[in-house]
């Protein structure tokens, strides 16, 4: 039986990615900072390895014995104060660094589609110096770039709750977000293709404003869409930086910024938005 190491364990896509692994018959090792409370959460891993991404010394002996290591490590908020640069570069670059000294056979990395067009957003920029270096590096990878997950369309469902959607532009920028679980057997089967690339998004190419087309429907409710000038989102991503804090405006200028291009991968999948936002519609 091979054995992967999965980094990110437990988090959104990480859960996928375990489960995802044991049924495909792989023994997991799941990378965790508490492993009583990945177990009491119900993370179904066979292996919890309690360690820090970002402290190399805790990572000694971690890589024994795998045979690849997939990677879904990074920091939507920041916290803890550690920056974008500290985890979503550096900790996965320490992951590789002890990958290599173990020979481990392929490292995968979960990255952004699109990235190599939005240098200037922190976020992105971090995990794309990471996967410039890991593709730099002497062993197999294979990098997934999704186009978003279902998670990131709450804002839409909120806004559609509220009453009303607020969208800049026309509206007609397109995406196909993809449900964690698609998208964490869409990286099995890549790595298990050998792809080095893979850039993948959900079943569904919907325009922003389908998409709050969709949240109302889910709701039961009228839609009632607004649209703003492109240039206020342009000047909100240039002042931004200047009137808050970084763990505001480091996710905000990624939302932005994507809501200002098409975010389309290949689609792939089962699973529709329309039911995830019906599942969720009754939350607060």
């Amino acid at each position: 039986m091979k054995t992967v190491l999965i980094a990110g364990a437990t988090g959104y896509l990480g859960r996928h990615l375990v489960r995802s692994y044991v049924e495909r018959r792989w023994h997991v090792r799941a990378l965790v900072r508490d492993a009583r409370r990945a177990e009491a959460s119900g993370l179904i891993a066979h292996e919890l390895i309690e360690a820090e991404a970002t402290r190399p010394d805790t990572l000694t002996g971690v890589m024994e014995g795998v045979d690849l290591v997939v990677s879904s490590l990074g920091i939507t908020r920041q916290k803890d104060g550690l920056s974008y640069r500290d985890v979503d570069y550096q900790a996965n670059r320490n992951l590789l660094d002890r990958a290599l000294e173990a020979g481990v056979d392929r490292f995968a990395y979960v990255h952004v589609l699109g990235a190599e067009s939005m240098g200037q957003v922190p976020l992105v920029a971090a995990k794309q110096a990471f996967v410039d270096g890991l593709q730099a590096a002497p062993i197999a990878s294979t990098v997934v770039a999704p186009s978003g997950y279902f998670s990131d369309m709450a804002d839409f469902l909120n806004m559609a709750r509220s009453g009303r959607v607020w969208l800049f532009g026309k509206g007609e920028h397109r995406l196909n977000p993809i449900h964690g679980a698609d998208l964490a057997e869409a990286v099995a089967e890549a790595v298990e293709a050998g792809e080095p690339r893979a850039d993948v998004g959900g079943p569904d190419v919907l325009s922003q404003n389908d998409l709050a087309r969709l949240a109302f429907e889910s709701l039961g409710k009228t839609p009632r869409i607004t649209h703003l000038p492109d240039a206020l989102r342009r000047l909100a991503l240039a002042v931004l930086p200047w009137v808050t804090p970084r763990h505001i405006h480091g996710p905000a200028q990624f939302f932005l910024t994507a809501m200002g291009r098409d975010m389309v991968g290949t689609p792939c999948g089962t699973r529709h938005l329309i039911d995830h936002f019906r599942a969720n519609a009754d939350s607060t």
